[in-house]
């Protein structure tokens, strides 16, 4: 027989409802409370609290709340406060009944700013910690790379700082007070700052415009991930400009002190593979499987039609080179900011030579440039061409892209603040959700 339902008329009273028996137990949130310490939070910020005036939310609880926020890649705060009345699994993750007050949406916001980078990045580190006693990572082979995320502001909101007619404007000292306002609030700890200063954003001063394709305002994340499992066991957040290069180095202090680990072999792509980079792995004992930069000089001379420098062979004893022409090229200047040495022939002698057009298009004549370190750069570069390495770099490809593509499903793509140190907490949560998700899977 056919039921029918009759008008609905809810209940006053609900005696026997029970949050902890409405959340199935295999449900991603349930394995979440089991494994991951929130009460760490009160440590960590109690310095930003003061001894009187109203009592605040729960540290935990606004970190619980910030964790939804990403990990169901909740459009804005706001919703996030809207839906939190509607979500039974919510509601028992915060610890709160069915009839707890949620608060407002500015609650977190506030809280951002009191607790600032430090205390998300100290979760982060904490995540890591986890997967590291779990047995989940290697450390000792790292891939590093980095991906762009667009800036919270339109290309609309550029101006060049260089302009006269920007003063023109009546609102221009009002605006110009703001970009003041928001570069001292910047965290004077921070290492990396855009390049191009000369055009900036009204609404995100932090941002930088980079050109791919078609110009955007842009953040920049950095990443290590580990070989074994796949953990984020460090990052960085730069403006989009910055050089990628630069930052390898400090990824690499930073997987050491998150992991306790020293990596041997660092993989990363040609833009890490600076004479630099090359050397300071020499001088750490790591493996650097990085393609060289300087095979695009190679390659350049190569379609120019000249001859490359390996064409040249140094002799150590006399210090000299000697040309395919079979003249010698002698030191002639030291450039001790570059700890390199330039090597010529006399002009006279160049401008004679029967070769000079397949060597060179240079008036003055050939000039060879030497590292000072450069036996050492030489057995560097030699291992970064090794069949080992070339393994490793063609799994660096796929492991990186799959990191940054899995982030994007909580919003790694696009800023969900304005300024750098939100940028690097949206990163610190991100990357902690991802980790989080590895540990719960093994």
């Amino acid at each position: 027989m056919m039921g029918y339902q009759n008008g609905f008329q809810s209940k006053l009273f609900y005696h026997q409802i029970n949050l902890e028996k409405r959340v199935p137990k295999d449900h991603l949130l349930r394995k979440i409370q089991e494994k991951i310490d929130f009460d760490f939070i009160y440590q960590e910020v109690k310095d930003t609290y003061g001894g009187n005036g109203n009592v605040s939310i729960p540290p935990p609880v606004i970190l619980r709340m910030m964790l939804l926020l990403i990990l169901y890649n909740v459009r804005s705060e706001r919703e996030l406060m809207e839906t939190i009345p509607m979500r039974l699994d919510w509601l028992w993750f915060l610890g709160y009944d069915l009839d707890s007050e949620v608060a407002d949406h500015s609650v977190l916001s506030k809280a951002r700013a009191r607790w600032g980078v430090e205390a998300f990045r100290s979760f982060f580190e904490r995540i890591v910690w986890q997967c590291v006693e779990a047995g989940l990572v290697d450390g000792s082979k790292i891939f590093v790379d980095s991906s762009l995320v667009d800036a919270d502001a339109s290309n609309n909101s550029v101006i060049d700082t260089q302009s006269l007619k920007i003063h023109l404007h009546e609102n221009y000292k009002k605006l110009e007070a703001r970009l003041e306002e928001a570069n001292e609030s910047l965290d004077s700890s921070r290492r990396y700052v855009k390049k191009n200063s000369r055009y900036m954003s009204t609404t995100d001063p932090d941002a930088a415009i980079v050109n791919r394709g078609k110009p955007k305002l842009s953040y920049q994340v950095h990443r290590v991930v580990d070989g074994r499992s796949e953990v984020i066991t460090a990052t960085e957040t730069t403006a989009g400009d910055v050089n990628e290069a630069h930052l390898m180095v400090p990824l690499l202090e930073s997987h050491h002190t998150n992991t306790g680990i020293m990596a041997e072999t660092v993989v990363g792509d040609s833009k890490y593979g600076t004479i630099d980079n090359f050397l300071t792995c020499h001088d750490l004992g790591v493996e650097a499987h990085i393609p060289d930069l300087g095979g695009f000089s190679v390659k350049r001379k190569e379609k120019l039609k000249i001859f490359s420098e390996e064409r040249f062979e140094y002799d150590p004893q006399s210090d000299t080179y000697r040309c395919p022409a079979g003249s010698q090229l002698k030191p002639k200047s030291l450039h001790l900011n570059r700890q390199s040495r330039d090597y010529a022939a006399p002009k006279k002698i160049c401008s004679s030579c029967t070769l000079r057009e397949q060597c060179t298009k240079n008036k003055s004549g050939r000039t060879i440039k030497r590292h000072l370190r450069q036996e050492e750069l030489d057995r560097m570069r030699e291992a970064s061409r090794s069949a080992k390495a070339r393994r490793d770099i063609r799994t660096r490809q796929h492991l990186m892209e799959r990191s940054f593509a899995r982030g994007t499903r909580y919003g790694f793509d696009r800023a969900r603040w304005r300024g750098i140190w939100r940028v690097q907490i949206q990163e610190y949560l991100i990357s902690a959700i991802q980790n989080i998700q590895v540990l719960l899977k093994y």
